[in-house]
């Protein structure tokens, strides 16, 4: 059985001790925490060990930031490298796994004018792979692992298909970069999302969950059975951490996909 985990902003409470006695009721095994820019992750840190104390799961941390390690501004990238360095330190002091990031969002699109970004393809993989290998040795260094999101055609013009993040992976050469998965992105830009999977199952760290319409799991068309399937066939022991809009009872959207997944084969 796969394990599950809730990002923080869709849990009800004031606290993480509070989030995660709602999580456990609702058949949750964690929460995915969310670190923002300007080292506002780090200044949490004192909360966040009183959360591990008091018995919060918390392995994961996924990036909400202005600008991302692929930015095209040179001290955009250099501010998001920072900010992701210091994430992975603080998700490692509070025993956790790692923290998920894309390499842009919401930038550049090629599906939108002016379709043609500033900067080449080459010089795009160049910046890339120089940014991963930076956080794929901090991640090292710190006992965790880095997970690259694929976004998206609308959202990133750079890392769409789990393909192009493995090839990225590859070429750094480290173990501890990874890829991040996320089903609704998937199933956006892969023409067979399990078969996806299968692909590139030896570099898949880490999944998150929302539907083809990017509300909860349930919501949507997406083929679970297939795509959970596809996960279980790999191996994956990581968590399934829900990342989504919330339609109908926010409280009861959240409550509802714990037992969706499993009855979808989670």
């Amino acid at each position: 059985m796969l394990k599950t985990a809730a990002q923080e902003q869709l849990l009800p409470g004031d606290t993480l001790q509070a989030k995660w006695e709602f999580a456990q009721q609702a058949g949750y095994d964690a929460i995915e925490l969310r670190g923002k820019g300007e080292l506002h992750f780090a200044s949490r840190l004192e909360e966040l060990r009183r959360a591990r104390k008091d018995g919060v799961a918390m392995p994961t941390v996924c990036v909400d930031m202005l600008h991302f390690f692929g930015a095209f501004d040179a001290d955009r990238r250099r501010d998001a490298l920072d900010q992701m360095k210091s994430q992975l330190t603080v998700i490692a002091e509070i025993g956790g796994v790692g923290a998920q990031t894309p390499a842009s969002y919401g930038m550049f699109s090629r599906r939108l004018p002016p379709f043609e970004p500033p900067r080449s393809e080459e010089e795009d993989r160049e910046i890339l792979l120089t940014g991963l290998t930076e956080l794929g040795e901090h991640a090292r260094a710190e006992g965790v692992t880095l997970f690259l999101e694929p976004l998206n055609r609308y959202e990133d013009h750079m890392v769409n298909r789990l393909e192009q993040a493995a090839d990225l992976i590859r070429t750094v050469g480290l173990d501890t970069v990874r890829i991040g998965i996320d089903s609704y992105h998937m199933n956006i830009e892969e023409t067979d999302p399990a078969a996806a999977i299968l692909a590139q199952a030896d570099l898949i760290g880490h999944a998150q969950v929302s539907d083809s319409n990017r509300f909860q799991p349930g919501a949507g068309h997406l083929d679970w059975p297939a795509w959970l399937g596809a996960l279980h066939t790999v191996g994956y022991d990581g968590h399934l951490a829900l990342e989504c809009r919330l339609t109908g009872d926010p409280v009861e959207a959240v409550r509802s996909v714990p037992a969706f997944l499993k009855r979808s084969g989670a």
